[in-house]
């Protein structure tokens, strides 16, 4: 059996965002983990419009070739770590568009969390989107990684991301669990469960 793909999603898609210096730090620890193979998937790159498909997700009736891209990218994936800031108490908005865009593709598939923000370490958010992976049939995990005063962890010379311990501790650990559930849903997604 082929090593399953863990796809880290960088959520911001603002200029000024750090999202993708915190995904910089994580994509190591998770390859260095050894249970997934690893892709970084940046919504700024992705660039999705506002959901302009005529039908409904479930169908997977894409007429759109951006839609067809993204379902073909998430399709790959086994497991999701979804690197998120929070604004407005909430999820960005280009995060929820990507993930309404599709149904069907992200089924039966654990999702970890690696928030930021200020002093609640993205929670509000973090907490909004396990109710929105939920109702898209994504199990979210309980263990996370949050990141108070995220900001103030970026190194002003060389522009990394520079945590303490307990974030790192709390990465592997969430590997862990995204290995066993992974594993735990693939009956699930075989049709067989």
């Amino acid at each position: 059996m082929s090593t399953p793909l863990l796809q880290v999603i960088v959520a911001s898609v603002r200029p000024t965002r750090i999202g993708g210096s915190v995904a910089d730090w994580f994509i190591p620890i998770a390859e260095s983990h050894g249970g997934f193979a690893v892709e970084r998937v940046d919504l700024r790159e992705i660039a999705l419009p506002l959901l302009n498909e005529p039908e409904h997700p479930m169908k997977q009736a894409y007429v759109h070739e951006h839609s067809k891209q993204w379902s073909a990218t998430i399709s790959r994936g086994d497991a999701y770590v979804f690197v998120t800031p929070e604004y407005d108490f909430s999820p960005p908005a280009s995060l929820l568009n990507a993930i309404q865009y599709l149904a069907k593709e992200w089924m039966f598939k654990p999702v970890g969390l690696v928030s930021y923000g200020g002093v609640s370490a993205g929670l509000r958010s973090a907490n909004a989107l396990r109710i929105i992976a939920t109702a898209n049939s994504m199990m979210p995990l309980p263990g996370a990684v949050s990141i108070p005063f995220a900001g103030k962890l970026i190194d002003q010379e060389s522009k990394r991301f520079v945590p303490g311990e307990v974030q790192d501790k709390a990465a592997t650990s969430m590997l862990g669990e995204l290995v066993r559930w992974e594993r735990a849903m693939r009956t699930l997604r075989s049709g067989n469960g």
